[in-house]
């Protein structure tokens, strides 16, 4: 996700955005994952020269990456999306007090999984596939891939607030998936989220994705595996919890009582509960089609503190 959290700051992103025709190729690439110039000067019936120009001003503001690959006909630039959320804050600069730490996939601080499951570095796999008992594994701090037909992962977020500090929203961005043996595209799976124990909802995965190579896997990864996820991004506020800005549950900030001395735990799971219970997936920073780990993002208030001075004066004592 790009956040802009003033508008100065995003004055690139809006300017990119300014094109009907580079609208239309952020959708297109949107929808297609992956695609080169070639393929999108014909889609859009325009001449490379042209397409070449708004591929630079994307490229420029950040919103897609390009990479050279060698195909059928020769060396190809190709086109993604760098990231599929856009969140503009218009809250002025002064209000605006947040940080973020990214978390690797394997860096949980509590688990439970069952197979089909396994974990994985950027440069191999990590014991044995199947085998719950490497979930221990000293190494698995370093995992950008964990996988599970059944079970939880949950991290430990950071608290940094200080006492005359707020919480005023808490994100989580990450990329996921269902988990089928090898892969299928078709394989629905309701995975839910909690912080510190409570629920904030629930999202459906689609399928566990294999179809096309995720953009950032390493080379070694073997294609008849999953491949890449969906990018989510779950937010609770003192309005509610929501999952890519649609209301998942009621469940407030209120509700789960924070303040500066709490312990922050976010869990992703699936349970007994859903009728879809297809396992889950987590793509962190070298897989997938996302250059990210686990995202978490704290937004907060600061409160003015009056000092009050006690004593006594000479008067009172005389």
């Amino acid at each position: 996700m790009i956040y802009i959290k003033d508008l100065m700051s995003g004055l690139d992103i809006f300017k990119a955005l300014s094109s009907e025709i580079r609208i239309q190729i952020l959708e297109m690439l949107a929808s297609n994952q992956v695609l080169n110039l070639n393929e999108i000067a014909k889609r859009l019936n325009l001449s490379n020269g042209a397409i070449t120009m708004h591929i630079k001003k994307l490229e420029e503001s950040g919103l897609i990456k390009i990479n050279t690959s060698v195909g059928k006909h020769g060396i190809q630039k190709v086109c993604y999306l760098n990231k599929d959320r856009l969140m503009v804050d218009l809250r002025s600069k002064e209000a605006d007090y947040m940080y973020e730490v990214e978390i690797q996939a394997g860096h949980y601080s509590n688990y439970a999984a069952a197979p089909t499951c396994g974990l994985a570095t950027k440069d191999s796999i990590i014991g044995d596939f199947d085998e719950p008992r490497y979930f221990a594994d000293p190494q698995r701090i370093h995992a950008e891939i964990v996988w599970m037909a059944d079970g939880f992962l949950e991290y430990r977020i950071p608290n940094y607030l200080k006492a005359n500090q707020t919480f005023r929203e808490i994100q989580f961005s990450l990329e996921l998936g269902s988990e089928a043996p090898g892969y299928s595209n078709n394989y629905p799976s309701d995975i839910y989220f909690y912080l510190n124990g409570v629920e904030l909802g629930f999202w459906t995965s689609p399928g566990d994705f294999g179809d096309v190579r995720g953009t950032f896997n390493p080379d070694w990864w073997p294609p008849h595996l999953n491949q890449y996820g969906m990018l989510k991004l779950i937010r609770i506020n003192h309005e509610g919890s929501f999952i890519d800005g649609c209301r998942s549950s009621n469940v407030t900030l209120g509700d789960i009582k924070l303040d500066y001395k709490s312990e922050l735990t976010f869990r992703i799971a699936v349970t007994d509960k859903p009728v879809n219970k297809r396992g889950l997936t987590i793509y962190g920073k070298h897989f997938g089609n996302y250059s990210q780990d686990l995202l978490a993002r704290v937004l907060y208030d600061v409160h003015e503190v009056k000092e009050i001075k006690l004593g006594i004066s000479r008067a009172e004592t005389e």
